[in-house]
């Protein structure tokens, strides 16, 4: 298989990995969002304690998301038009948001594998305070933050639907860290190419068509 062929196959995976992470940006940002503003989670979050220890963990995970989700979003679009215009500075800032995408997401797996249990106990401890405030003053706020936590979710449906809940931000987590390693491979392999297979044209641009500088195959660029 000729380079000019082997660089036409790269172009089509990076174009069809980059679908793929755009997709799963959206998933990320709909997941965020649904962390930050469902019922079953503001429920528990809007507790009205000294120190909600669920609370941070709900803003910390609704910012993460949504970083996450805009750097794989922008390391998408940066590498596609890089590949469409052959374009290594847009590669290499393509590269750089995959890397970042990557470091935090190591990040998220690091913190989940050694805090298994954070946020369901965050919830739990939360419910149990409000729990025992409200059985103490029956009369009180307590009661009625108790009894709207009771009718959105029981103790047993809480505890179901975050585990549904972590399954799917560790799915989503998996399968950013498997694509953003292998976007950046294919950011990398294009970046050297375009940056050292041909060089410039006659307008100052770099190109993978083989127009001069000893390039000599017969095959046009897949873009051109």
């Amino acid at each position: 298989m000729g380079r000019w062929n082997r660089i036409k196959i790269v172009k089509c995976q990076i174009l069809i990995t980059n679908f793929f992470v755009l997709l799963l940006g959206l998933s990320m940002a709909t997941m965020a969002v649904v962390t930050h503003f469902g019922d079953h989670f503001t429920v528990i979050g809007r507790a009205s304690l000294e120190r909600n220890p669920y609370e941070t963990l709900r803003y910390w995970a609704f910012y993460v998301g949504i970083g996450l989700a805009g750097l794989l979003s922008l390391g998408a679009a940066l590498s596609t038009i890089a590949t469409v215009r052959e374009a290594h500075g847009l590669m290499a800032s393509g590269f750089l948001c995959f890397a970042l995408s990557f470091c935090i997401l190591v990040q998220v797996a690091f913190w989940r594998f050694h805090n298994p249990t954070q946020v369901e106990d965050a919830v739990l401890d939360t419910y149990d305070v409000v729990y025992d405030q409200a059985m103490k003053s029956p009369s009180s706020s307590w009661w009625q933050e108790l009894a709207v936590i009771q009718d959105t979710d029981c103790l047993q449906s809480i505890g179901n639907f975050l585990w549904t809940h972590y399954s799917i931000a560790s799915t989503l987590t998996c399968t950013s860290l498997a694509l953003t390693v292998y976007a950046m491979m294919l950011c990398a392999f294009l970046w050297f190419a375009i940056h050292s297979y041909c060089g410039l044209d006659r307008k100052g641009r770099y190109s993978l068509t083989p127009r001069s500088h000893g390039c000599q195959s017969q095959e046009p660029s897949l873009f051109r």
